[in-house]
């Protein structure tokens, strides 16, 4: 089944200030806004995060492509996260739909969106699950320690 132009959930390396969204985002969106994924953990990766469908809310932006943009964004995010196809067994991740919660902005809080969401492919959830490291409170830029303070 063929979806529409769906905004995407991102919630690690694509973020503001994080490596890959200049990268991949920048003059290709008409809209960033803050959201969360509800249904979802996340876990740590080797230098990028993952989520997977748990009890928990992952933090991060719903974003949506510029019109022109569309096709080439999806085929772009589709290489970076390593999806190939639905249930592919080659895939990093899988591409699916979910309701993610946009972030009150102004005085009505927005309702919820469907969107794209790469959640962790089959085999490696199965490994979070059973081994992996689960970022407290399900947000990727908390994660890192705070700077050393500096000494004269």
């Amino acid at each position: 089944m063929t979806q529409g132009p769906l905004p995407f959930f991102v919630y690690g390396t694509l973020l503001p200030g994080e490596h890959n969204h200049d990268r991949f985002l920048r003059g290709r969106t008409r809209d960033e806004r803050p959201a969360v994924l509800p249904g979802a953990l996340l876990y740590e990766g080797p230098g990028y995060p993952y989520a997977t469908d748990g009890h928990g809310t992952v933090t991060g932006s719903l974003v949506t492509a510029a019109p022109d943009a569309y096709p080439e964004l999806l085929r772009l995010l589709d290489g970076l996260e390593e999806y190939v196809g639905p249930d592919h067994p080659r895939n990093l991740y899988e591409r699916v739909v979910r309701t993610v919660l946009p972030r009150a902005e102004g005085p009505a809080p927005p309702g919820p969106v469907r969107a794209w969401v790469y959640l962790a492919a089959t085999a490696v959830a199965r490994s979070l699950r059973t081994g992996g490291t689960v970022v407290p409170g399900g947000d990727w830029l908390t994660r890192r320690p705070p700077p050393a303070p500096r000494t004269p």
